[in-house]
C-alpha cells in the first residue's frame, strides 16, 4: 500500500502541477501576452476563459479514460493520462505570443488547455480507484487521502517555481521567457511519474469483475444519472473555493489592491501547506465517523466563511489575507480529503471508474471553470470590498450542502458494495 499510494501521489502531483501552473500564468501574464488588444481587465477575463476550457474538457476526459478504466483496467489510465497532460503542458511553454503569430497564438493556447483538461479528467479516477480498491475497508479514506495530497503538492510546486522566477527575474525577463520555464519543467516531472507507475499492479477488484460494461458511460447515464448530478453539485463548492483563493484572488490582489506577486503567492502557498498537512487528519476522521458528516461540516463552514474571507482579502494586509485563505482551505479539505473514498463507494465496480470520475469532474465545471470568470466580473462592479464574490461563493456552498444532504452514507455498512448505494 505504501508503494502504491506513493506512486498515485506522484502522479496526481505531476498532473495537478501541470493544471495549476496554467492557472497561475493566466492570472499573472497570459492576458497581456496572448490578448494584447484587450484592456487589462478584459485580457484577464479572456485568459481565465482559456483556463475554464480545461474544466470543460475534464468530464470528456473522464468519459474517455473511464471507458478504458472500466473495460481494460485502472492501471492503463494512469499511464495514458499522464502522457497526455505532460505533453500538452510542455507544448504550452512553446507557443509563440500574439505579437509573433497573431490570433493563432490564443487558438493554440485554447487547444492545448483542452488537452490538459482531457488528461486530468482521467488521472484522478485512475489514481484514486487503484488506491481505493487495494486499501483495507477500515482505512480506505486514509489511504485514498494520499493521492488527494497531490493537488496541494502540485500547487506548491507550480507556484513555488513561479514565485522563484518572479522574485529573481525582472518584469521584462519574466514576461519574455521566465513564465515558460514551469511549463517546460513538466516534461521532466512527467517522466519521473511514468517511471514510478511503470510497475504498479492492477486493482484486485477490477480483476474480480466478470461482466464488464460494454459502454460504461451509457450505464452511468441510464442507471446513475441522479447520483452523478448530486455528486457534481456536492463537489462544486470545493472547486469554487479553491480557485477563488488560488486563481481569482491572485489576479485581484495584484491588479486591484497593488499587492506584489511575491506577497500574495506566499500567503496562498502558506494556506495550501496547512491544507495539505490536514488532509490525512480529515480522512482519519472520516474512517472513524463516516463520509457524509465530514462533507456536511465542510460545506457549512464554507458557507459561513466566504464573507469574512473576502473582507480579509480586501484589506491587502498579508497576515489577514493568509487567515482568510486558511479558513477557506480548511473548510475545503474537510470535504475533499473524504471524497476519494466516498465517490468510489457510491458506484458499483463495473462502472466505478467512469461514474466517480464524471461526477468529480462535472463538479469542476460547475465550481472551477466559472468561478475566476464570474468573480472577476463581480469584483469589477463592486466597491472597495467585492461582496458580490462572497455572495456567489456562499450560494455555491449552500447548493453543495443540499446535494450532500441527499447523498447516502457509505461507511461502514455499504463500503464498496457490489450494488450502488444510490442511483
Amino acid at each position: 500500500m505504501l508503494r502504491l499510494a506513493a506512486a498515485s501521489l506522484a502522479g496526481t502531483t505531476v498532473e495537478f502541477y501541470d493544471f495549476f501552473v496554467y492557472g497561475t500564468a493566466a492570472a499573472l501574464v497570459l492576458g497581456p501576452l496572448f490578448f494584447p488588444t484587450f484592456s487589462s481587465a478584459a485580457g484577464t477575463l479572456a485568459a481565465f476563459g482559456t483556463f475554464g476550457v480545461g474544466f470543460v474538457a475534464r468530464p470528456l476526459g473522464s468519459v474517455l479514460f473511464g471507458h478504458i478504466g472500466d473495460r481494460r483496467g485502472r492501471r492503463p489510465v494512469l499511464v495514458a493520462s499522464l502522457l497526455l497532460t505532460g505533453a500538452s503542458t510542455v507544448a504550452v511553454g512553446c507557443v509563440p505570443t500574439y505579437d509573433t503569430i497573431g490570433v493563432t497564438a490564443p487558438v493554440l493556447l485554447l487547444v492545448l488547455r483542452f488537452l490538459q483538461g482531457l488528461g486530468l479528467g482521467g488521472e484522478w479516477g485512475g489514481a484514486v480507484l487503484l488506491t481505493a480498491e487495494h486499501a483495507p475497508a477500515e482505512r480506505r479514506a486514509l489511504w485514498t487521502s494520499v493521492p488527494q495530497v497531490g493537488p496541494s503538492l502540485g500547487f506548491l510546486l507550480a507556484n513555488g517555481v513561479m514565485l522563484a522566477l518572479s522574485a529573481t527575474l525582472s518584469e521584462a525577463q519574466f514576461a519574455s521567457w521566465g513564465w515558460r520555464v514551469p511549463f517546460w519543467a513538466a516534461g521532466l516531472l512527467a517522466v519521473a511519474g511514468l517511471w514510478l507507475r511503470s510497475s504498479l499492479a492492477e486493482s484486485p477488484r477490477f480483476r474480480e469483475i466478470e461482466d464488464h460494461a460494454r459502454v460504461p458511460i451509457a450505464n452511468v447515464v441510464r442507471d446513475h444519472w441522479r447520483l452523478v448530478l448530486l455528486t457534481a453539485g456536492a463537489l462544486a463548492v470545493g472547486y469554487a473555493i479553491f480557485y477563488a483563493v488560488t486563481t481569482w484572488s491572485l489576479a485581484y490582489a495584484t491588479e486591484r489592491l497593488g499587492v506584489s506577486r511575491t506577497v500574495i503567492l506566499t500567503c496562498i502557498m502558506a494556506a495550501v501547506v496547512v491544507k495539505g498537512a490536514c488532509t490525512p487528519l480529515a480522512a482519519l476522521l472520516s474512517d472513524r465517523f463516516g463520509r457524509r458528516p465530514l462533507c456536511l461540516a465542510g460545506c457549512a463552514a464554507s458557507a459561513l466563511w466566504m464573507f469574512p474571507m473576502v473582507a480579509l482579502l480586501a484589506t491587502g494586509a498579508p497576515l489577514l489575507m493568509f487567515l482568510g485563505f486558511l479558513g477557506a482551505m480548511l473548510s475545503f479539505i474537510t470535504m475533499f480529503a473524504v471524497i476519494a473514498a466516498y465517490l468510489p463507494e457510491l458506484y458499483e465496480p463495473r462502472v466505478r471508474c467512469t461514474g466517480a470520475a464524471v461526477g468529480y469532474n462535472l463538479g469542476g465545471v460547475l465550481g472551477g471553470a466559472l468561478t475566476p470568470i464570474v468573480a472577476t466580473a463581480l469584483a469589477q462592479r463592486g466597491g472597495p470590498v467585492p461582496w458580490g464574490v462572497a455572495a456567489y461563493l456562499t450560494g455555491i456552498a449552500l447548493l453543495s450542502l443540499g446535494c450532500f444532504a441527499l447523498l447516502p452514507e457509505t461507511r461502514p455498512v455499504r463500503v464498496m458494495a457490489t450494488e450502488p448505494a444510490a442511483g
